[in-house]
């Protein structure tokens, strides 16, 4: 029962992250870029820290190094490079403008609909696992789910939404995540060898998504003052893992 509760409370915050995009209408564009900026930058310490730190070692020690390991992470890369191919759903951080468009709002709400379930999915096998994983876990999640549903938000507004739809939809979207953690509670009961494959599966996922969507978005700043205040952010990323992994 504590499982359900610590799993469910976990992603009502994640879902609630949602509304932060009210924010982005009260600073400027400029602002928003610089902040998102270094925003992503912590996220993607805060992922590889989780996967590489907390996730990969539980994996480890309770299923072996085996090749099942080690298919579950390419499973989890596998997925969100077949959300982003076919979906047309990616991790993007810069605010929609005429020079950068993005997918319709209606591609993006299905495709972070689809990423908040596996969100939950994940939350959940992690607080399956123990209390102090389920709580990294979350907190990585909401990391990168603060910029991204900034952007969210944003594509929302640029295809035509209102605010208050916008918060809606966007809110809507990230309930997803709540089916997801029922659905793996329930069906970790029934499918032997369900949560030795999710935890591999995130990290496969938090990889993919740290290196794949987030760095490449870092690089394009290149002035060096920026540049060292985004690797400051993604080691303080990193070291909020490690003071979770001390502290638990």
């Amino acid at each position: 029962m504590n499982v359900w509760v610590y799993t469910l409370l976990s992603v009502l915050a994640v879902s609630l992250i949602s509304l932060v995009g009210i924010f982005s209408l009260l600073i400027s564009q400029k602002t928003l870029e610089k902040l998102t900026l270094f925003l992503v930058s912590f996220a993607a310490g805060g992922l590889f820290g989780d996967a590489f730190i907390h996730l990969l070692p539980e994996a480890v020690e309770n299923y072996g190094f085996e090749a099942k390991v080690s298919l579950g992470i390419l499973g989890g890369i596998l997925t969100f490079f077949i959300l982003e191919k076919f979906i047309a759903w990616r991790h993007c951080h810069i605010p929609t403008s005429d020079k950068h468009p993005h997918p319709l709002a209606s591609m993006n709400l299905i495709g972070d609909g689809v990423h908040n379930f596996i969100d939950g999915v994940i939350i959940s096998a992690s607080f399956l696992v123990s209390f102090p994983l389920g709580i990294a876990t979350t907190i990585a999640v909401i990391f990168h789910e603060i910029p991204q549903e900034i952007g969210d938000f944003g594509i929302l507004m640029h295809g035509g939404f209102s605010k208050t739809k916008a918060l809606a939809f966007n809110l809507l979207s990230s309930c997803a995540a709540i089916f997801g953690a029922i659905f793996a509670l329930v069906f970790s009961l029934q499918i032997s060898g369900f949560i030795g494959f999710l935890i591999p599966f995130a990290v496969g996922g938090f990889i993919y998504i740290a290196g794949s969507d987030l760095i490449p978005e870092l690089h394009k700043e290149t002035k060096l003052s920026k540049s060292i205040l985004q690797l400051v952010s993604f080691l303080l990323g990193i070291g909020v893992m490690s003071a979770l992994k001390i502290i638990g």
